[in-house]
């Protein structure tokens, strides 16, 4: 067995020679005592009618030299920026974070008390010296924390393996596959603040922990999406509004399409998923097609999923929702949205009532079949939240989406069955490294 090869920094090395503690590996080469092989699941492919996105082959035909093994942010973007679109697969190994933090991006110019000092009041979007110095600073940052995702690509994660304010961006690129990462903590340092975003301002912040935007060709599997120790009712209220610095979770945008989201979990986020990111007619028109299934959300605030546009798949999911202060909805119908939804578990607080948890975004219609609810260890009862939805608020959404999925494994998980299924299997660590 030969020592590895070094690619600026980034350790490069044949198949056969990464071993299963790849985490406790130099930075340069691998242990030439080691014997075990790149985990089989790193050459997976997305199996025929597994969801939108069936076939996807990600990097799984990578020849020895086009994998790589990364234990830092820096060998990360190395990995990923190697030249050429031929298959690459690059394992993470530990714990990955941004080689700056908030107060290294700041622009001289900036702070936040000038920029609170110099708007407040302000009914109209900030313009001039500091939201400029805001600006170069959300630059600085995206510099940093955002990491560009090429065709033809696998991700995946070793034992533990974390990404910490970190953005996987794939923008552009075709046959993609993330698996087995714990993704945690996006936060923007510079939020803009928008005070004619809803009737009292909004602050939005710029970075998801995944972000497809005009990708087509992607599975995302096996991951566990939160915001880690940094958790939004830790944040303060600016303005009078929560100062929100997280983004999405995993967010499809700008007629991205062909995308599976499967045996995931999302905890303790608020904007979750959003699928589509304007009303306007044109490239998103016929893609946005997701398939999303044996996820868990947990104790999510909103958009699991949020949809225009797309026919979106959401089946055998389970909605783990008991912090009634946090939550808002989970299904948002957006305009020309198609959800097709079935076989859902939601598990709530009795303070979250059935009618919340379809939102009509200017949507005409979904549909849904199968969805069992839960209060705590209360009777499980079968219920249409369409209806529930209907039965209080008007205009009506219609029960029809207009087609039904035919992109699927196999036979539906039973409803019933749909908690101890994703619970026992969904989220990274469950996968074989072997």
């Amino acid at each position: 067995m030969t020592s590895g090869l070094l690619l600026a920094g980034v350790t490069t090395i044949p198949a056969s020679a990464i071993p299963a503690s790849a985490a406790t590996a130099s930075a340069a080469t691998v242990s030439a005592s080691a014997a075990a092989k790149v985990p089989a699941i790193a050459r997976d492919v997305l199996p025929v009618n597994d969801g939108w996105a069936a076939g996807t082959t990600g990097g799984s035909a990578a020849t020895d030299d086009r994998v790589y093994v990364v234990r830092t942010r820096d060998e990360f973007a190395t990995a990923l920026a190697a030249t050429g679109t031929a298959p690459r697969i690059v394992l993470v190994a530990g714990t990955l974070r941004p080689n700056g933090d908030c107060a290294s991006y700041a622009d001289p110019e900036y702070s936040l008390d000038a920029f609170l000092a110099a708007y407040q009041g302000v009914t109209t979007k900030p313009a001039g010296p500091l939201e400029d110095a805001r600006v170069r600073s959300a630059k600085n940052q995206a510099l940093d924390v955002q990491l560009k995702v090429p065709s033809n690509t696998t991700i995946l994660g070793l034992a533990n393996a974390r990404l910490v304010g970190l953005n996987l961006l794939v923008s552009g690129a075709d046959n993609v596959i993330i698996r087995n990462l714990r993704l945690e903590d996006a936060a923007d340092c510079f939020p803009l603040w928008d005070p004619t975003d809803g009737a009292a301002g909004n602050w939005n912040s710029a970075y998801d922990l995944i972000t497809l935007t005009g990708a087509t060709h992607v599975w995302a599997d096996h991951n566990t999406f939160s915001d880690g120790n940094n958790v939004d009712s830790l944040q303060p209220e600016y303005f009078g509004r929560p100062y929100q610095v997280h983004d999405g979770a995993l967010d499809v945008i700008r007629a991205s399409d062909l995308v599976t989201i499967s045996y995931n979990v999302f905890q303790e986020h608020d904007k979750t998923m959003l699928i589509g990111s304007t009303n306007t007619v044109g490239a998103d028109v016929g893609k946005l097609r997701v398939t999303i299934h044996h996820n868990k959300f947990a104790n999510v605030g909103q958009r699991a999923p949020r949809v225009r546009f797309g026919q979106v798949d959401v089946y055998d999911n389970y909605y783990y929702e008991t912090d009634e202060d946090a939550y808002q909805y989970s299904w948002g119908a957006g305009v020309y949205s198609a959800i097709y939804a079935e076989n859902n578990f939601f598990l709530r607080s009795a303070d979250i009532p059935l009618d919340a948890v379809v939102y009509n975004w200017g949507g005409t219609a979904m549909t849904e079949k199968g969805t069992l609810t839960r209060v705590g260890t209360g009777p499980i009862t079968p219920v249409s939240l369409l209806d529930e939805f209907n039965a209080t608020h008007d205009p009506d959404l219609g029960t029809d989406a207009g087609w039904t999925p035919t992109l699927r494994p196999g036979p539906l998980t039973p409803t019933a069955q749909v908690p101890a299924v994703v619970d026992a299997q969904s989220g990274a660590g469950r996968l074989s490294l072997a």
